[in-house]
């Protein structure tokens, strides 16, 4: 049986002009949408949900050859430090192959 790989990769991320929880989802969201429909992964906000001007986005994959999977998980990371409502203070990254 073939193995497969599993990859995430967490922000932390400092928003910009926001000044309450409600303009944090209307930044956040957005974010979560496009990195959904543009690579095909697994997001959530995974952390800091009660303070706004900081956020934790979580994203995973799964995927047939670990090639792939950093190459989405790169492109993932450079797509979310362009994002100029946003400013990337940390990114952490982790690859774990089905059979370790």
């Amino acid at each position: 049986m073939n193995s497969m790989w599993i990859g995430w990769i967490e922000f932390d991320v400092l928003l910009g002009d926001v000044h309450s929880l409600k303009e944090k989802r209307s930044v956040v969201r957005p974010v979560l949408a496009e990195l959904k429909r543009r690579f095909e992964v697994s997001v959530a906000e995974a952390g800091l949900q009660d303070q706004y001007r900081r956020a934790v986005i979580g994203v995973g994959l799964v995927s047939a050859d670990r090639a792939h999977l950093i190459e989405v998980l790169a492109a993932v990371e450079r797509f979310m430090a362009a994002r100029p409502e946003l400013e990337l203070l940390s990114a952490r990254q982790r690859e774990l192959r089905s059979d370790d």
